[in-house]
């Protein structure tokens, strides 16, 4: 369950760090808090920081989930994808919001392929 803690914790630090950038662009571009509404590149680091926040939110426990009854080595690699794919996500959201759905992607399907993984497994243990 290490690579599962591994992965956890780079997650966390990486919302982190997207919220750290949201503090940089709202000094940059003079947002007072606790408004929202600005410069449209301070507006797209704080979505990118709230959309982290909502896929986390899945995110974490199906990772926990699918490491404990599942294999935690591959829960880690697919948590891996998660993580590159908000980096990817970021990155396109800040050059061109509409060009985001790779990254959406790649920390969408994650969540959704572990947490349909060990619902049938659950399920069919369970019967």
């Amino acid at each position: 369950m290490e690579a599962i803690v591994i992965v956890t914790v780079l997650a966390l630090i990486q919302y982190e760090f997207f919220g750290i950038q949201v503090g940089g662009a709202r000094q940059k571009h003079g947002v007072k808090a606790p408004g929202i509404l600005g410069d449209p590149q301070f507006e797209c680091a704080h979505r990118v920081h709230q959309n982290t926040l909502e896929q986390l939110v899945v995110f974490i426990p199906v990772l926990w989930l699918y490491g404990y009854y599942v294999n935690p080595l591959w829960g880690a690699g697919i948590g891996a994808v998660f993580i590159v794919g908000r980096f990817v996500y970021r990155a396109a959201y800040l050059s061109d919001p509409s060009s985001r759905g790779l990254g959406f992607m790649l920390s969408f399907l994650p969540s959704a392929v572990m947490a349909a993984w060990v619902l049938v497994d659950a399920v069919s243990s369970y019967f």
